[in-house]
């Protein structure tokens, strides 16, 4: 295969760390050309030590100081960036054949669409892109030319499980639903009425993967499963009712295609972002992730279940979003934000999660979003929204 090279936006991000440890893994395939890392300065001074890309950006000009003084103690040539431009320039920049789209929420939007419209291959790992702006990325994407491929474990078990040619149209390639699986997350067992007592140090630790801060509270409400299903809907073009979610506390199954045969084909594997990853990385070939063999003699059972919207009304709320289209995923995608973020401060309890997302979707917005600037503008107004609802609640 061709050498890529990449740009990792999200660097620092657990998604990033996974891809730079496969990409170190096949020096002679990838070269590293740019790295954002936000603001976590140690962690991507040594990953710009290890591969030495063009760029770094991070956050604002306070941080990017920070940075340069600490890769010119280590001799490291790095030229340091900073802001939303630097970001978008460096998924643009024209030496660049793939990008990594990992930055965590709305915040990488605008970088993401920018590798889109320059036609890049985007290994796409943020969700949001699609929740908050599906019908827009995917048109930009088709008219550029650009190759989006996902990189979340479930919506690459579908890729790799579709027809080789699908682009679109479930019924002429024989398929009946899409199916995504769901661990369940850390409560999936837990008492109901213990719920209003859940801790951010609780939440955030997943039983199978290991991520982030946000998306892991995201998988304990199973919201993560809700932008997951959005997301879909966009990737695969499928409609709503024929996107079926279901509970696989093991994480082994990664997600299905169910066909009209009666067939079900499925993607498994250890749970391991490495692997999807390396996938998208290596097309079309297969190429080494460093994950451990699926040992199958080790599983034991594994158990599925329907989701219960009792349990996780956030699960609900998305398909709602998904079913009004328009405005409202944007509106989930940035109440949930929002409440997410008060809740790992301690300021709302984890209950109150679900209730400003509601909340939020009970206000006006628009019906209609398909530019980039009325887009963020509604983002804008939403958390506004949501940070006032969230001031009641701490009253």
């Amino acid at each position: 295969m061709t050498r890529q090279v990449l740009t990792v936006l999200g660097s620092t991000g657990s998604i990033g760390e996974s891809t730079l440890d496969v990409v170190a893994r096949h020096p002679d395939k990838f070269r590293i050309f740019a790295l954002a890392g936000h603001k976590q300065v140690q962690k991507l001074a040594e990953q710009c030590l290890a591969f030495r890309p063009q760029y770094a950006v991070v956050a604002d000009a306070e941080h990017a100081s920070q940075l340069s003084q600490r890769l010119i103690e280590v001799h490291c040539e790095t030229e340091v960036l900073y802001g939303r431009q630097a970001l978008i320039d460096v998924a643009e920049a024209e030496e660049v054949t793939a990008v990594m789209a990992a930055i965590v929420g709305a915040a990488g939007l605008p970088s993401a669409l920018a590798a889109a419209r320059a036609g890049k291959t985007i290994y796409l790992a943020n969700k949001e892109t699609l929740v908050v702006s599906g019908a827009l990325f995917m048109q930009t994407a088709k008219d550029s030319g650009a190759w989006v491929l996902p990189v979340d474990s479930e919506h690459n078990a579908i890729y790799q499980v579709l027809p080789t040619n699908y682009r679109g149209g479930l019924d002429e390639h024989g398929i009946r639903s899409i199916i995504l699986t769901a661990s369940g997350g850390p409560f999936l067992n837990t008492d109901l009425a213990d719920f209003v007592s859940i801790t951010p140090a609780q939440a955030v630790k997943h039983p199978n993967w290991s991520m982030g801060q946000k998306i892991s509270v995201d998988s304990a409400t199973m919201m993560n499963k809700g932008l997951e299903l959005i997301e879909a809907h966009w990737l695969f073009q499928c409609p709503p009712d024929r996107l079926e979610v279901v509970i696989h506390p093991q994480s082994v199954i990664h997600s299905m295609v169910r066909y009209l045969d009666g067939s079900v084909l499925a993607q498994m594997g250890t749970p391991d972002m490495r692997t999807p990853i390396a996938y998208c990385l290596g097309l079309p070939e297969r190429i080494e992730s460093g994950v451990d063999a699926l040992d199958f003699g080790s599983l034991g059972g594994l158990t599925f279940s329907k989701p219960d919207f009792v349990r996780f009304p956030c699960l609900k709320l998305a398909y709602d979003a998904m079913y009004a289209g328009g405005g409202a995923p944007c509106v989930l995608n940035a109440a949930n934000e929002e409440a997410v973020a008060a809740f790992l401060q301690s300021k709302i309890r984890f209950t109150d999660i679900a209730q400003v997302v509601e909340h939020c979707l009970q206000q006006e917005f628009s019906d209609g979003l398909n530019d980039l600037d009325g887009l963020l503008a509604q983002d804008t107004e939403t958390r506004s929204h949501a940070q006032q609802y969230i001031s009641g609640l701490q009253g």
